[in-house]
């Protein structure tokens, strides 16, 4: 089996002169997306999440028609320096008793994305933009997204604004099928040390992906996928963990720098006092963090990893460690090609010869999840120190 370094989950920001993500930045367009994905990153494979909106899936036929991107035998298209793509959506759901969640869908061929497409322009008031709500439940949407061959995967599972566990319901069974869910995503304010404290996610396939809304966040967290070839078919194989296909790892920020980990005021954005009903500054409403969500939702004091859990690496991209800028980045990425290669490859030794020792030992605690860190909540994200 191959190593391929995967991030499923990235958004476009404008495609055809029109917007889709509406939060994300208008550079990150689908050319940039795959530009940055493989020649500055070095992922293998991606999902375009948006590549079921309207004016992304015309671009995306368009590079098909133009031989830009080929057909990948197994699923997928690629593009002519090997970077695979799958092809995808984040469609809202409301919750059941109320709130709402985010789910992927995602597809191996463009004649699976069209099809899909089209049933979503009978459920949505504007399928093309991203994100945007259903007029169905979750169980429909999982149907009809299993019903076209493709996958279908719980979004950012906790966070308290559109997660499932996050905003609406405690236990899966009360939103989708279980037996039909192909992974779940953790998340940046989770791990799966967090996600193993309930005892109902033990035989799911764990997840960690950038949701990335601007080029630069793109592999903020990513997976490390064990397969044969870099295909759709090969994906699901591994999200199923059959014929020795698997995920290998999952490579994430330390949850305490996730925006929601912690609970905060919605007023000031500072960490919720434990016990009281009032922040100090007067406020009410608090914005409820994903590590206190999970100590209501949890059924086990302590983590329980099933044997098939991969490990779960703690990981600063490189352009959030402190006293590392532009200059010295470029320096390295010219030394050493990518920033995977960076990260899994480059020697402390290697990198200190670009840029000096110091730096050197401080890069190599964060691809080992050994700097320290401020944590973040209520929409704040947290901040490494130095």
């Amino acid at each position: 089996m191959n190593r391929y370094f995967c991030d499923f989950h990235i958004h476009i920001g404008r495609a055809m002169g029109r917007p889709v993500k509406m939060a994300a930045a208008p550079s990150l367009t689908l050319d940039a997306v795959l530009d940055h994905a493989r020649r500055r990153k070095g992922l293998h494979l991606i999902t375009v999440i948006d590549a079921v909106c309207t004016p992304v899936l015309a671009e995306l036929e368009a590079c098909v028609r133009d031989g830009r991107l080929q057909p990948v035998p197994g699923g997928g298209l690629a593009t002519e320096q090997g970077l695979v793509i799958l092809l995808g959506a984040e469609v809202e759901v409301a919750g059941p008793t109320g709130g709402a969640a985010h789910f992927g869908a995602w597809f191996g061929d463009l004649a699976a994305a069209r099809d899909f497409h089209d049933w979503l322009a009978t459920v949505q008031t504007n399928p093309g933009l991203s994100s945007q709500r259903a007029s169905v439940d979750a169980v429909r949407l999982e149907r009809e997204v299993l019903d076209r061959g493709g996958l279908f995967v719980i979004h950012h599972a906790f966070t308290p604004h559109k997660g499932m566990y996050g905003n609406c319901v405690a236990h899966m069974a009360d939103m989708v099928d279980p037996a039909g869910v192909a992974a779940l995503e953790l998340g940046l304010s989770a791990d799966t040390d967090m996600a193993d404290c309930l005892s109902e996610l033990e035989d799911v396939t764990f997840l960690s992906n950038s949701d990335a809304h601007s080029v630069q966040r793109i592999a903020r967290e990513y997976n490390a996928l064990h397969m044969a070839q870099a295909c759709f078919a090969e994906v699901r194989r591994a999200l199923e963990r059959r014929d020795g296909r698997g995920v290998a790892a999952n490579y994430g920020l330390t949850p305490a720098l996730g925006k929601y980990h912690r609970t905060a005021c919605a007023a000031c954005g500072r960490p919720w006092p434990d016990g009281q009903g009032v922040c100090p500054c007067g406020g009410r409403r608090r914005t409820v963090g994903v590590f206190d969500r999970l100590l209501e939702v949890r059924d086990r004091e302590t983590p329980v990893h099933p044997v098939h859990r991969p490990p779960y690496v703690h990981q600063i991209p490189l352009e959030f460690v402190p006293g590392l800028g532009p200059k010295s980045r470029e320096r390295l990425f010219s030394a050493f090609g990518t920033e995977m290669a960076i990260l899994h490859e480059a020697p402390v030794e290697a990198l200190a010869e670009v840029v000096g020792e110091v730096l050197a030992r401080r890069i190599d605690d964060a691809r080992s999840g050994r700097l320290p860190v401020r944590t973040g909540g209520g929409g704040v994200y947290g901040k490494v120190l130095a």
